[in-house]
């Protein structure tokens, strides 16, 4: 095949001379035609850009499907592509975040406080890290060109064919290899256990913001700019690390081996009675207009690794999504839908790593012409002028001036020069390749250090009550309840201890109900529970029941009014909640009664194992310590069933008898005598229950109720002493309602029930 198209390239030739252009005529047209076609596109996506940005004319829309151009002339308009239309909102959101990770001011700000984390102060385990990396780098330079001249002075004397000195230098090079490979294996280590000191220190900062002011919840459920907190936690962090701490050595060590090595070329050309100056010069020249040229045709490498990142983030929550909801999903046969959202989330990632391969292979064509070919000719230039430009020998003292220049110890002199200033420069240019590598690491690096900054900033802000998410319009917020500031909700109310410990009194003062997305479902709540009120919460499904809980636990924000909570109490907990759901950690039987506590909390409480048996045997789990021991280490949430798991999480409230229980439908799954006996021993131990239920058997335990009607209307009152199963609206008293205050039914119901 080459010689068909060499044959056919030589016939075309002819033909072009006959008509009277020559070879070196169209080979520079041929030459230039491909330059000007690479220019074209490179620069064609600028261009594009400029013109996109020009004005389009506007289309009016009417009904029936028609609009008006720019003539006023009715149209009929295609219907969308629903594919375009889920593009556009795509590129819609791309363009509504904040900057591109990129180099500039941002970047370094971001970085120097990831620095400041990961390197706390002067004297720490990283600073000695670093010092004995650097010491390492800077040792690898200096055996670098001593090998360097050993092998000059080896190939100096197999030119004059002295066979002992050639034997004596090369069993100096061997000896030099063992501390040279070593000195190679520590940098590797070094660099490995800087990423991991880093990693650390950044890992800590991390879990001790996010677990600061439950910031683990409410960064996933009250704030929306982070949407896989798991993998910026785990990959983002690691992989920065890594980053910055190969990056290290591939900035330090280059820029000792060029100063280095910059100063023993200039020795030896010295010594060759050359100028040193010209060569240096002209590489200097040649290195920084060849830099200009990749800094401006390298595409956005931080933005391309940014984006990757979040689609690799977003594959990854869709699979644990579906690993979480299983069950749910296995149940409705919803295994379609999954599978495909798994197959567009992986086809976006693909995608993107398209573009970036794409985007790479022009750039890295481009970088290897000019660090392969444009510098190799420049170093022959380079090394080649001291030997062009001089005619005497170097001097040396040792030998006789009378030699000549052509005689054989002149051609071993220059041979040992051109072995030695080739290796040394084969170095120096291998030094300047991985400088101009590493700005697209530091490009790659912009994008996770945007990650991991913003994540701290966001952490940070979340567990100050600084939240960000798409909320409803402002056209919802019925009667100004809520006050925004920059699209965002301000959060205007206020949470008071009570001042003495003994006060255990939990009152709301006109405190609305509102979702994070500011989506208001009680206008505004005010009520006052006792120790001794047991409070029975009904009402329909997204009224607010749950919510109350949330808010009186300090989840969720108050955006008006005052929650005057008791003052916390050392060894005991104001407030528990058990959920529908309980949750089984991960840990012995023992840790699952104790929980959140810890054994050494526990011995601390004075709380012996019997203690905990009677408590297992309140909720009648008295057959699980006889199957397995305290220290039975299992999976707890596959091991016990629903109703078993719900007596555990009553085991607890048993094990540390708050002053109020928060239950959310927490025995649904339980007997109703096991149930009965249950609430029975809870209200024995002085614990104040407040119940969402659905069961009436229920009521019996509890002397008020507050009932929402899913309107945004509560009724608080006080159940009758008989009440069994269903109370008669005869046998309340009430104390407070509210109906919707802000219309004229729910005025005239207020003002009733004050008379």
């Amino acid at each position: 095949m080459p010689t068909v198209i060499s044959k056919f390239a030589k016939q075309s030739f002819d033909k072009l001379e006959e008509l009277g252009c020559s070879r070196e005529l169209v080979s520079k047209g041929l030459v230039s035609t491909a330059l000007l076609a690479y220019c074209l596109k490179i620069s064609y996506p600028y261009v594009r850009q400029q013109f996109g940005q020009t004005a389009k004319p506007t289309v009016a829309p009417c009904d029936n499907g028609l609009s008006r151009n720019e003539n006023n002339n009715l149209t009929k308009v295609q219907p969308e592509d629903p594919e375009e239309k889920i593009e556009k909102i795509i590129i819609e959101k791309k363009r509504r975040r904040k900057k591109v990770p990129g180099l500039n001011l941002e970047f370094i700000l971001q970085l120097r406080k990831l620095i400041r984390i990961m390197i706390p102060s002067v004297l720490c385990e990283e600073t000695g890290l670093l010092a004995v990396h650097t010491v390492c780098l800077v040792s690898r330079t200096f055996l670098s060109i001593y090998v360097a001249a050993m092998e000059g002075a080896i190939v100096k004397y197999i030119v004059r064919k002295d066979v002992k000195n050639f034997v004596l230098m090369l069993l100096k090079w061997f000896g030099i290899a063992i501390p040279a490979t070593f000195v190679n294996s520590m940098i590797r280590y070094l660099e490995n256990k800087l990423a991991v000191a880093f990693r650390t220190r950044l890992v800590n900062h991390a879990y001790d913001l996010y677990f600061k002011n439950q910031t683990y919840y409410k960064v996933s459920n009250l704030d929306g700019r982070i949407e896989n907190a798991d993998h910026r936690l785990t990959d983002d962090v690691s992989t920065f690390s890594s980053s910055v701490a190969h990056l290290y050595s591939s900035l330090t060590k280059p820029c000792f081996d060029l100063m280095l090595i910059g100063i023993a070329m200039a020795r030896s050309s010295r010594q060759m009675k050359a100028n040193i100056v010209m060569g240096p010069a002209l590489v200097m020249s040649v290195i920084g207009a060849t830099a200009h040229i990749l800094r401006v045709v390298s595409p956005k490498f931080g933005q391309l690794v940014s984006e990757e990142a979040n689609r690799n983030g977003y594959l990854r929550h869709v699979h644990s999504k579906i690993i979480t909801n299983a069950e749910e999903i296995a149940f409705y046969g919803g295994h379609k839908v999954e599978h495909a959202q798994l197959r567009d989330a992986y086809a976006r990632l693909v995608n993107q790593m398209n573009t970036i391969f794409t985007q790479k292979l022009w750039f890295i064509m481009l970088e290897q012409f000019f660090m392969k070919y444009v510098w190799s000719g420049t170093g022959m230039v380079m090394v080649s002028l001291p030997i062009l430009t001089t005619s005497g020998l170097p001097n040396d003292t040792s030998k006789s001036s009378t030699i000549n220049s052509n005689s054989e110890y002149g051609v071993s002199e220059r041979t040992q020069y051109f072995t030695t200033a080739r290796n040394l420069l084969l170095s120096g240019a291998d030094a300047i390749e991985r400088l101009m590598s590493s700005y697209k690491e530091i490009v790659a690096l912009a994008g996770y250090t945007s990650r991991v900054a913003g994540m701290f900033e966001v952490f940070d802000e979340v567990s100050r009550g600084i939240y960000r998410k798409t909320v409803v319009t402002p056209d919802r917020n019925i009667g100004g309840i809520l006050e925004f500031k920059d699209g965002q909700p301000i959060a205007k109310g206020e949470i008071i201890c009570n001042e003495f410990e003994g006060e255990m009194t939990i009152s709301l003062e006109n405190v609305p109900v509102v979702t994070p997305n500011c989506d208001i479902v009680v206008s505004s709540l005010t009520l006052t529970i006792m120790p001794g009120m047991h409070l029975l919460i009904t009402g329909p499904n997204g009224c607010g029941k749950s919510s109350l809980f949330r808010i009186l636990s300090g989840l969720w924000p108050i955006y008006a009014g005052t929650l005057r909570l008791p003052k916390p109490a050392k060894g005991k907990p104001c407030m528990f909640y058990i959920p529908q759901r309980p949750y089984m950690s991960c840990g012995s039987l023992r840790d699952q009664i104790i929980y959140p506590d810890t054994r050494k909390e526990m011995t601390k409480k004075n709380i012996t194992e019997y203690q905990l048996r009677e408590i297992m045997r309140m909720v009648s789990l008295e057959h699980i310590i006889d199957r397995d021991s305290f220290d039975e280490i299992r999976d707890w949430k596959d091991t016990l069933s629903g109703g078993e798991k719900q007596r555990m999480a009553m085991a607890r409230l048993f094990y540390h008898k708050p002053q109020y229980a928060l239950l959310d439908e927490c025995t649904s799954a339980v007997s109703i005598d096991v149930e009965s006996s249950i609430y029975e021993t809870a209200k024995s131990m002085g614990i104040t229950l407040l119940t969402i239920t659905h069961r009436p058997t229920l009521w019996k335990f509890h002397t008020h109720i507050l009932e929402f009607d899913g309107q945004g209307g509560w009724v608080f009152e006080q159940l009758a002493k008989d009440a069994q199963q269903m109370v008669p609206n005869s046998g309340r008293q009430s104390i407070y309602q509210n109906h919707k205050p802000f219309t004229e039914t729910s005025e005239m119901a207020s003002t009733t029930a004050s008379a």
